[in-house]
């Protein structure tokens, strides 16, 4: 029987599984991805609204999202909450802080579902996720990347207190940085 082999860069040591935070507000609940969530995400990236988040897509698509929003978590320590309605349990969107490796920083992102629009749930979701983002895990000064051609999602982020930085292009696509206050500076 051989050593345990230690760890190095191809072989890392593993790491502790991360307990997700659940953040609840009046109305919902910010939590932990979970399977169950696989047929409303599908739903959700099957209409055309989802081009600005990089849908349409395919179901095994939609799995590997899936599994990239629970490995986010697992990697980074942080990532997306799946929201849910508090009164009837259903997952009505996503939001929370976002940092792949093409991202220029940490961004705080949201989308609502389109059956859930027209309640205030995005911003009390976003709110939500930018207070617990930087009480949980020291993200206070956050971004989101809003495809200007997305006149809700801009306007969540003014409403929100962002302010456009400056236009850049990320993964072939043009977006708009917005620059969310410190958190301290101006509270949502």
């Amino acid at each position: 029987m051989s050593a345990p082999q230690q760890p190095t860069r191809q072989n890392p040591a593993p790491q502790q599984p991360v307990t997700v935070p659940v953040i609840e507000t009046e109305r919902l609940i910010l939590r932990a991805p979970h399977l169950d969530d696989l047929e409303p995400l599908c739903a959700f990236y099957a209409d055309p609204r989802s081009r600005f988040v990089g849908g349409p897509i395919e179901r095994s698509q939609v799995w590997r999202t899936l599994l990239r929003s629970s490995g986010h978590w697992q990697i980074r320590g942080y990532g997306i909450w799946h929201i849910t309605e508090r009164s009837s349990g259903e997952m009505c969107g996503f939001t929370g802080p976002l940092n792949h490796i093409e991202w220029p920083e940490p961004e705080l992102a949201y989308s609502i579902f389109a059956s859930h629009e027209g309640h205030g749930y995005a911003y009390e979701a976003a709110s939500a996720a930018r207070r617990a983002s930087a009480d949980l895990f020291g993200l206070s000064h956050m971004i989101s990347l809003v495809d200007p051609a997305n006149d809700r999602s801009l306007a969540l982020a003014k409403r929100l207190g962002a302010r456009f930085e400056r236009a850049t292009e990320l993964m072939g696509h043009q977006v708009h940085i917005f620059r969310h206050p410190q958190m301290g500076e101006a509270e949502a």
